[in-house]
């Protein structure tokens, strides 16, 4: 595994011959929160430039987050990405990003499951969690007052009954009551089925339909852009980023990353504090 860093000047210069050599179109897919924005949910001037820096190279650079729509689009305009993809949801929602559109977006893909068995198998084992989900008109519904930035949108409180007969694109649990480890191990005693899911730094649990994670929304629009799997670039520090720096033919940890997200990626850069990421987008410009 290769450390890159702005002090990592061997990795740099490798990585800068490669692409100064390679005139593809590179795909890069960028995590937001700990990636692209730190904890407070500021960007760097150093990312925002790097980032359109390699837009302007005439790279396919694009978001692929756990949070909503709604909470996305602000990191889109913020990083000034105007057309191309973004992947929300954890791969639950991608939007195609068009100037020429009304909203300025549109959604070409969204997929939904059922939360009821989910939801029971969890009550039961963490009945003091909170719960909510995105249904498939990107309305959020909770209940005890759950409100979180991800969300995007105000989330309107209802009784447990009425989350179980929704339909989610996003399912959301979270645990004050709870450490990561003792949330981690209740979720493999459960042993959910039919849902793909992810623990975050706290007690918080992303859950999304069977199969669907950011490496498999990212894989569409791969095939989409007809990219070969080798120009794939992917910047991620959470856990629901391990599929897709496995899928990346680049993967690419956040300095701050958990040793399990650090184990999967080809290559750890510095702390989201640090500009890790620009550090890595500047490596693919000539």
């Amino acid at each position: 595994m290769t450390t890159l860093t702005e002090g990592s000047v061997a990795g740099n210069e490798d990585q800068r011959s490669t692409t100064e050599n390679n005139t593809d179109r590179f795909m890069i897919a960028l995590d937001v929160d700990g990636t692209l924005v730190d904890h407070d949910g500021h960007m760097s001037p150093g990312v925002r430039e790097a980032a359109q820096a390699v837009v302007a190279a005439g790279h396919e650079v694009m978001i692929a987050t756990g949070r909503s729509l709604n909470a996305t689009l602000p990191i889109i305009e913020q990083i000034g990405i105007g057309t191309g993809y973004a992947v929300c949801c954890n791969g639950g929602v991608t939007l195609r990003l068009d100037p020429a559109l009304s909203d300025g977006y549109e959604v070409i893909h969204k997929v939904t499951f059922d939360p009821a068995p989910a939801l029971l198998a969890l009550r039961s084992k963490l009945p003091t969690a909170k719960y909510a989900l995105e249904d498939e008109d990107g309305n959020f519904l909770s209940t005890e007052r759950f409100q979180d930035a991800s969300f995007g949108v105000e989330a309107i409180g209802v009784d447990f009954q009425t989350l179980l007969e929704a339909t989610a694109v996003r399912l959301v649990v979270f645990s004050t009551e709870n450490t990561p480890e003792e949330f981690s191990e209740t979720i493999r005693e459960i042993g959910l089925a039919g849902v793909t899911y992810s623990v975050g730094w706290t007690a918080w649990l992303d859950i999304a339909a069977a199969g669907v994670t950011k490496a498999s929304a990212l894989e569409i629009l791969r095939g989409r852009l007809d990219i070969e799997q080798h120009l794939t670039v992917a910047i991620g520090d959470g856990r629901n980023d391990i599929e897709m720096l496995n899928w990346a033919g680049r993967g690419v940890a956040m300095g701050q990353a958990p040793a399990e997200v650090i184990a999967v990626a080809n290559e750890v850069t510095a702390s989201v504090y640090d500009d890790g990421a620009a550090h890595v987008l500047r490596s693919l410009l000539p």
